[in-house]
């Protein structure tokens, strides 16, 4: 599946406003993030482990 055809959502606490966000594609097997103010910039793809480690940091903070 290309990134064009992925079903991207910004997290319910993103406001708005378009303030700083970042957009979620999920597949089976990768995690796709990227910038919602520039949807054709760079991304990243993660496994879905690297992204619940990141998720449970990020929760901690």
């Amino acid at each position: 599946m290309s990134t064009t055809e992925l079903s991207w959502f910004k997290s319910s606490y993103s406001g708005d406003s378009s303030g700083d966000c970042v957009e979620v594609a999920t597949c089976p097997t990768t995690i796709h993030v990227r910038d919602s103010k520039n949807t054709h910039g760079p991304q990243l793809a993660l496994s879905p482990t690297v992204w619940t480690d990141f998720v449970d940091f990020a929760a901690r903070g």
